[in-house]
């Protein structure tokens, strides 16, 4: 017989879903005020996301994989900024 007991400190993890996770990095990066050619310093969103909104590294990981996957964002060779592609853009409008 097993009984399960659900943990005082187990919480549900909103960003598990690399969806969800994908959806609030855009959300995010939305807000950011772009720099030149549209350049938006991935800092300025994976310090919110991780730290705000209290995501893990790892669903930071899968929902930048999927934005980019989806060709919602484009991100530079370097991995410093990213930038909306015209899918991305039109999440917003």
């Amino acid at each position: 017989m097993h009984i399960w007991i659900r943990s005082t400190y187990a919480t549900d993890r909103p960003y598990a879903d690399p969806e969800a996770a994908a959806r609030k990095l855009l959300e995010i990066a939305n807000t950011i005020e772009a720099i030149r050619d549209g350049r938006i310093h991935i800092e300025k969103i994976n310090g919110p996301f991780l730290f705000t909104h209290g995501a893990s590294p790892a669903e930071y990981g899968a929902g930048l994989a999927l934005a980019i996957e989806r060709g919602w964002l484009w991100k530079h060779e370097s991995g410093t900024y990213v930038k909306f592609t015209p899918a991305g853009a039109l999440l917003f409008d």
